[in-house]
């Protein structure tokens, strides 16, 4: 019987190199995750070593979105490059359909390269806090200039360093991906801010740290407006949330509001991610902000409260040596 179902597992996958699929959305309908699939979907093995493509005097050409001013004699502080070889891509209707009781859709959506410095040796943890303040505010205009497409649901910052993190690329970098679904995750603190919020007219987030100040027992820094903390039941040691202490849902709009507003949080966020680098070099870090409401969905109601039930944050998972 068992070697019926091996012979059976080696015909499907001979079948799938035989009739090559291109790339696409497809959602799990037991867990209700979009996974990305097919023949043509990127590599995402770290880059060979050579001459690198991001440093302010590479002469490889790049498809560039947006920059950041620079100063101390350099043209540009931060900038936004299309990704060379992107996950999805911007043209396009998504096109959702039905495949029996699954869904799939195309890849349509943005794969982004923040470029964080045009320096290859100054990571965010030991960069100048003019810099960073420099990198999240090109951050922030990424995400409020991709969430006036009303395709997108969701726009995704995160930085994967570290060999078994993913790291991709060796040039300070994270990455952005605007979507049209919202990760999983994401819709879990949105249900979970929403109940919250029907049943106590709070914001769950607000009440986690007004607690935690309190007690005292985990929060690593305060400065500022902003907050270093490890969470109540954290998924991994070290797990270290950062967040405003002033209720805002989005992201971009707190950093966009007033000059000078991400120059305490870069500092805190430089200040984490060395305490983090005392314990390992892998992590991932990933920012969660408010999903795109111009992408209304009125039978699930996530967005009907949003701005007074969510709180957005930036979340670090340490990668620990086994």
């Amino acid at each position: 019987m068992l070697s019926s179902i091996y012979r059976c597992a080696e015909l499907t996958a001979n079948a799938c190199r035989w009739f090559p699929t291109p790339m696409e959305l497809r959602k799990d309908p037991i867990t209700r995750s979009w996974v990305i699939t097919g023949d043509d979907v990127p590599d995402s093995t770290p880059r060979s070593e050579g001459p690198c493509g991001f440093c302010a005097d590479s002469r490889q050409p790049l498809q560039v979105i947006s920059s950041s001013p620079g100063f101390d004699g350099s043209s540009w502080s931060a900038r936004s490059v299309v990704h060379p070889t992107p996950l999805y891509r911007i043209e396009g209707e998504p096109g959702r359909r039905g495949d029996g009781l699954y869904d799939r859709m195309r890849s349509v959506g943005a794969h982004e390269v923040l470029v964080e410095n045009p320096r290859h040796d100054r990571e965010l943890w030991n960069a100048s806090d003019r810099e960073i303040e420099q990198f999240l505010l090109l951050a922030a205009q990424r995400i409020q200039d991709l969430k006036r497409d009303s395709r997108f649901k969701y726009v995704s910052i995160f930085k994967n360093h570290g060999v078994t993190a993913g790291q991709e690329f060796q040039h300070p970098t994270s990455q952005l991906t605007a979507t049209t679904f919202v990760p999983r995750r994401v819709l879990y603190e949105l249900r979970a801010g929403r109940d919250y919020f029907e049943g106590k007219e709070r914001c769950v987030f607000c009440d986690i740290l007004s607690q935690e100040e309190r007690q005292n027992q985990r929060v690593l820094e305060i400065r500022g407006d902003y907050i270093a903390t490890c969470p109540y039941a954290p998924r991994v040691p070290y797990e270290t949330w950062l967040l405003p202490r002033t209720h805002d849902a989005a992201f971009e709009r707190t950093a966009l509001s007033r000059p000078g507003v991400m120059a305490d949080f870069g500092a805190l966020l430089r200040r984490t991610l060395q305490r983090i680098r005392s314990v390992t070099e892998d992590f991932h870090l990933v920012l969660h902000t408010s999903p795109n409401t111009l992408q209304r969905s009125e039978s699930l109601g996530y967005w009907k409260t949003i701005d007074e039930d969510y709180h957005w944050h930036i979340e670090i998972m340490p990668i620990l040596a086994s």
